[in-house]
């Protein structure tokens, strides 16, 4: 039986414990676009029910590249109070977002799909010109161009 994913629905909206992968190659970010959705997002999933941040990023980077990335380092905490643009339904998200070690040589396959059941896509977005893109979160605009140290929390109320 599968692990239960941290997201539960409640008549107010839905909480989300999710994490994210930062890959980044010759300035540029790994993002995922959906064929129903108009955004981009960042490799990453909901974390499961007896699973630990870091198991679940490397567990859903690999569901969604194919690679099994190792973690460098955590970079950022997000809250995030948002409505959905798809579903219109209001989020309360908790994220970590890590850092991933670089594979140069490795093909990116990808065999997973969205929420709602449209297939995902693998794109390279730059990050000089992430502005320039509908991305989630929005904090890559301007922070990956920035050098990362630390832990960062950041919060978005939407």
């Amino acid at each position: 039986m599968d692990k239960q994913d941290l997201t539960f629905k409640t008549s107010k909206g839905t909480f989300n414990y999710r994490v994210g992968a930062i890959i980044i190659r010759d300035k540029k970010i790994l993002m995922i676009k959906n064929d129903s959705a108009p955004y981009y997002y960042s490799v990453g999933g909901r974390v499961k029910l007896n699973e630990t941040s870091e198991e679940a990023v490397v567990r859903e980077t690999f569901e969604e590249t194919g690679i099994k990335f190792e973690i460098d380092r955590l970079a950022f905490i997000h809250e995030h109070f948002f409505r959905e643009e798809i579903t219109r339904e209001h989020y309360h998200e908790i994220a970590f977002f890590y850092l991933m070690k670089e594979n140069n040589n490795e093909n990116f396959v990808c065999k997973s799909y969205g929420d709602q059941g449209a297939k995902e896509h693998l794109h390279w977005l730059p990050i000089e010109n992430l502005e320039q893109f509908h991305v989630f979160p929005e904090f890559f605009k301007t922070k990956l161009s920035a050098i990362m140290t630390g832990i960062e929390h950041i919060t978005s109320k939407e």
